[in-house]
């Protein structure tokens, strides 16, 4: 009988959930500050603080 396949997923659910939640919060926050007039360079430094944010917070909150 053959043995199922044993092999281990990359990422687990949990923290895939938590980057893609991360990776919202930086799109919604760059396309928010370049709407607001902010330039392009501004908004992408302000997806990145927001995906680190996102990041932790998720994490915290998320058991």
């Amino acid at each position: 009988m053959p043995q199922p396949n044993q092999q281990s997923s990359l990422l687990s659910q949990r923290a895939a959930v938590i980057l893609l939640l991360g990776v919202l919060a930086a799109a919604a926050a760059a396309v928010l500050t370049v709407l607001a007039g902010g330039a392009l360079a501004s908004g992408l430094l302000a997806g990145g603080g927001a995906f680190v944010a996102g990041v932790l917070f998720f994490n915290a909150i998320i058991a």
